[in-house]
């Protein structure tokens, strides 16, 4: 009891202490705010674009690829045209490799046309799914160690430490070849899928105080199949549900040089640092809900959209929620629609189209066609409204049904983005090797000063 009321007493002084160091950090910064403004017109007048963003909203060209194209609209008479979205992997449109898809191991015969440029004959993909299956297990005691004996409340966090640990039982870790790049990259892709599980079940047993269940991962199934094995207490899923896990992987697989944690990825790895440094700033960027977490707030609106009006509530009243939305009125007050818009595409992202397709056959598995209307509706009506108030083309981003077919498939939300990291992970070993191979530049850009010059001051002549 004693030690109770000891431990009360020192969380309680700390809460104290740190609660007045804090207001007096906030203090310090109001004060001397003024000297960090930056007028707006300050960007105009130096031709600075603001998030590597044109005045259209196109983005800066940052270098060249051949790995993927993002197709959302063309230039013509120096004007952005609007244009159905497309997206390419090494040149083959992502709808015809998922209108002709394999019935397993999908996201490992789209992962060697990401890496090595051509589509495997059956050989060569039995050949990498071979190599992919050798590197599937951690190293001796990485579980009880590392996982296990540190959990952490959030898994994109915790794999970044995983990936640093791995950095430590590399014995060529700063070997930033490309073979060895293109070795450790592999390496790193076959064990996301049970770092990420497993640092969920660490997470939800020591946190949430759940049952602990750590599965052997199984050398012999596809990636898609071991996430689903792994995370299941009873290992059991159905092939319908593998197949459309396979699907999403191959839709997040990788989306050009310029989306934020592949470039992070290629801004890092410049510097000639090991390719475990660079990913781990790569999941720090995808973390963001900005980025990667975007789904699971698109999620949690739509579940506060639907706990508000209901799944059969009348177009009038969805739209009357969609408008609170961009009126700051209701949600978060952002003004955003989460899963609605993107920087590229306009009328539509195929990968959504792509997702959504496969969400409608899930629905009628899982008995949740009433839910999937009522996504169907609200994004009809979202776009209907924001041409009527904007003028403007917009469409459901990856992220808009991404979150629903997650939930669907039972993941829990703390995996959303850390499956977006094992997917992209292909996708910044590529971009990794292609930059080394030809432009092997740091990248290194510049920002223009547009504040005072002073004359220093000494202490007791400060005001």
């Amino acid at each position: 009891m004693k030690k109770k009321v000891e431990n009360l007493h020192k969380m309680l002084y700390y809460y104290i202490i740190g609660g007045f160091i804090m207001n007096e950090i906030i203090k310090i910064f109001n004060e001397t705010k003024k000297h960090n403004e930056i007028p707006n017109e300050l960007y105009s007048k130096y031709g600075v674009k603001k998030g590597l963003r044109n005045e259209d909203g196109t983005g800066v060209l940052i270098g060249l690829t051949k790995i993927c194209d993002v197709v959302g609209y063309k230039i013509i008479d120096d004007k952005k045209v609007d244009q159905e979205g497309k997206l390419y992997y090494r040149g083959y449109n992502l709808n015809d490799i998922c209108d002709n898809m394999r019935t397993d191991f999908v996201y490992e015969e789209v992962a060697y046309l990401i890496l090595f440029g051509k589509l495997p004959t059956s050989e060569q993909l039995e050949s990498f799914k071979k190599i992919l299956a050798e590197n599937y297990q951690l190293p001796d005691g990485f579980i009880s160690q590392y996982i296990l004996r540190y959990p952490s409340m959030n898994v994109m966090n915790k794999m970044q430490r995983a990936l640093l640990m791995l950095y430590s039982e590399d014995e060529n870790a700063d070997d930033t070849s490309v073979e060895n790049t293109l070795k450790q990259g592999i390496s790193i892709l076959a064990k996301l899928p049970s770092i990420a599980v497993y640092a969920y079940q660490s997470k939800n047993h020591f946190f949430n105080d759940e049952s602990l269940y750590i599965h052997h991962i199984d050398v012999g199934v596809s990636i898609a199949e071991n996430i689903l094995r792994l995370l299941r207490p009873n290992k059991k899923y159905l092939p319908e549900e593998v197949k459309i896990l396979d699907l999403l992987l191959v839709v997040h697989l990788d989306h050009g040089s310029g989306n934020n944690s592949t470039f992070a990825n290629s801004v890092i790895a410049s510097t000639n640092t090991d390719i475990y440094s660079s990913f781990s700033g790569s999941i720090g960027s995808l973390k963001g809900t900005k980025h990667g977490g975007a789904n699971i707030t698109c999620l949690k609106m739509m579940n506060t959209i639907i706990n508000e009006i209901g799944l059969d509530a009348s177009d009038e009243k969805i739209k009357t929620v969609i408008n609170k939305l961009l009126d700051k009125q209701f949600f978060d007050g952002s003004g955003l629609i989460y899963g609605m818009g993107h920087a590229v595409y306009t009328i539509s992202d195929p990968r959504a189209m792509v997702i959504k397709h496969e969400a409608i056959k899930l629905a009628k598995i899982k008995n949740q066609e009433l839910r999937l209307d009522f996504y169907i509706r609200f994004e009809a009506l979202t776009k209907e409204i924001i041409m009527e108030r904007k003028n403007m083309n917009i469409c459901s981003n990856v992220d808009y049904y991404t979150g629903l077919v997650y939930n669907m498939l039972d993941i829990p939300e703390d995996l959303f983005t850390p499956l977006f990291v094992i997917s992209r992970s292909c996708g910044w070993i590529a971009h990794n090797i292609e930059n080394k191979l030809y432009s092997n530049r740091i990248i290194r850009p510049a920002g223009r000063y547009v504040g005072e010059l002073y004359d220093y001051v000494k202490m007791e002549d400060r005001k």
